[in-house]
């Protein structure tokens, strides 16, 4: 992981905050799985962290992790039929008795 991380910053330009956050995203992602992050993080961010980085976020990563099930959104997400409908915002989640739904 630090070899990762030394080659991402060393041919990194630009705003450290994207750096930060895509080191970060990393991080996160080794215990809650490409899933979760793609509930935490748009499709054109995770890109834009790839990139950074240099991986893909579904290689890298299990689709779950040791940690998944502590994201709520995540956690609903998993009640659904279709785990890309509600990433994208085509299925609706109803926020407001989540509690129920994770019952």
């Amino acid at each position: 992981m630090a070899d990762l991380f030394d080659k991402a910053v060393h041919r990194f330009s630009g705003n450290f905050d994207e750096l930060e956050s895509a080191l970060g995203m990393y991080v996160l992602g080794r215990h809650v799985g490409w899933k979760v992050l793609f509930i935490l993080h748009s499709k054109k961010t995770i890109k834009k962290y790839e990139e950074i980085l240099g991986i893909s976020v579904r290689e890298e990563f299990e689709e779950e992790g040791p940690e998944s099930m502590r994201s709520v959104g995540y956690s609903i997400a998993k009640t659904f039929s279709n785990f890309w409908k509600v990433v994208s915002g085509e299925e609706k989640v109803d926020r407001t008795n989540w509690r129920e739904i994770l019952k």
